[in-house]
């Protein structure tokens, strides 16, 4: 919701009734607790006494989706600065000292539309560890010394990145689908953007995201909810609430349509296993959270060895494994099949995997039972992933920065509602007969043998 508060009073009493009926509204699993502080930081408290631990995240609507290619790579390095020094740890040395007191394990992450915090400790030390992660998030400090010796930290990790053909081929496939938007699927940034980060740059990051009201605060593990948002208001209360909507005031531009398919073919002397990638641009949530559930039904029919594709492909020897994705975005989620495919039988695997995709819409491609026991993998799944009290934290906010509480809670339930129709809506929407973009990285030694680019083409 923006906050416009020149509103009249009776425009601003409606927004936040609309508010109220809005957190009355979100359902929420057995366990789970929300409460929404008033200056706006959504605060959710889940209590599993599994182990005697607590971990508290804190999660912002940020990343690679929020920069243009001035700032490309900078909310990656912001989280890397996260853990450096603050106002109440004012050096490195003093912020380590301080999780090794509290005998936590920490760490955070960078997405395409998520960047998260975490710290997990005992549970006696909730209220200490709520401080230190209010010190860190609104009051850090850039010193340029610190920065100067994180710049080479996070181009180091993208270097190694760029060591691997897989990434190599997965950053031809972005440049392909997203164009001169590129940057804001692609979080791991720009060598020279990195390396000439400044302390005022940081600032400009926090300024513009780093805000209650465009944060979620979790707080799961051996803790009473009423004992946990009692806290996270004396701690985090008095933090600003900016004023305005971050994804308001600075709107992500519309990613473009592919309108034909894209191909290329890319050597490098590392790859000495030639990969094959095909992508489409999926569902969004905001416009299709039907497909995106339908997407993770379809990929995990056709990940069964049982199924016509893996049949085909592996079974047969074309392939030494093909594999089926979709990710769940706000904006945009790419479907993409990545492809191991045998050196000697790189022509025969092609035709065979664009003979399979043509095939997908049928009624025939897949049996009931196939479908059952995809949704009953997702359901195993479902489970598994909620065995760890400490890894929940991270599972609901992805889904709070890129769908909603709502669509996590649903989530396994509406994946066993999925059907035949759906599955054919899905595929005839966004892959049968639609643009994609196909990339092919292969060793020059053996492209001078099969000549790829004499079928890897678009016909």
């Amino acid at each position: 919701m923006n906050r416009d508060f020149i509103k009249i009073f009776a425009l601003s009493v409606a927004a936040v009734f609309s508010a109220c009926l809005a957190t009355a509204q979100v359902r929420l699993p057995e366990g789970y607790f929300l409460k929404t502080l008033p200056n706006g930081l959504d605060v959710l408290v889940i209590e599993n006494s599994k182990v005697p631990l607590t971990t508290i995240e804190i999660a912002v609507k940020n990343g690679a989706y929020t920069e243009g290619p001035e700032y490309s790579g900078l909310s990656h390095l912001f989280e890397h600065m996260f853990f450096k020094a603050n106002k109440d740890y004012p050096t490195q040395e003093k912020f380590l000292k301080r999780t090794q007191e509290l005998g936590a394990i920490w760490n955070g992450t960078t997405n395409t539309e998520r960047v998260n915090y975490f710290f997990t400790f005992d549970r006696d030390s909730l209220k200490a560890g709520l401080k230190f992660m209010n010190a860190a998030i609104r009051f850090p400090i850039y010193r340029e010394e610190d920065m100067k010796k994180e710049r080479p930290v996070v181009d180091g990790e993208f270097q190694r990145a760029e060591s691997d053909p897989g990434f190599q081929l997965w950053y031809g496939m972005q440049q392909k689908l997203w164009g001169d938007l590129i940057t804001r699927k692609n979080p791991i940034g720009i060598h020279e953007v990195i390396n000439t980060a400044t302390p005022e740059k940081m600032m400009i990051i926090k300024d513009k995201y780093y805000f209650p009201n465009n944060s979620l605060l979790t707080i799961c593990g051996d803790v009473k909810h009423d004992n946990a948002f009692a806290l996270a208001e004396s701690i985090f209360g008095d933090w600003a609430n900016s004023g305005f909507d971050p994804q308001t005031k600075f709107p992500i531009p519309a990613f473009k349509p592919l309108t034909k398919p894209e191909y290329f073919v890319k050597e490098a002397t590392i790859a000495q296993t030639p990969y094959m990638e095909f992508t489409w641009q999926g569902p969004s949530y905001p416009t299709d959270s039907a497909g995106t559930v339908t997407a993770d039904v379809f990929s995990t029919i056709v990940g069964l060895n049982s199924s016509k594709l893996q049949q085909a492909l592996v079974d047969k020897g074309l392939a030494s494994g093909v594999y089926v994705n979709y990710t769940t975005s706000r904006y945009v989620g790419p479907i993409d099949i990545f492809v191991v495919p045998n050196p000697n039988k790189l022509k025969e695997c092609y035709t065979e995997l664009m003979n399979q995709i043509s095939m997908w819409n049928k009624d025939d491609y897949f049996t009931d039972e196939q479908m059952a026991t995809a949704k009953a993998i997702l359901h195993r799944n479902d489970i598994h992933a909620k065995e760890k009290p400490s890894s929940l934290p991270s599972q609901i906010s992805y889904q709070w920065c890129s769908t909603s509480f709502n669509f996590y809670t649903d989530l396994d339930a509406n994946y066993q509602k999925v059907t035949r129709a759906d599955i054919k809506k899905y595929l005839e929407t966004y892959v049968i007969g639609k643009p994609y973009a196909a990339g092919l990285i292969i060793a020059p030694e053996l492209n001078k043998t099969v000549n790829a680019a004499s079928f890897f083409a678009a016909k």
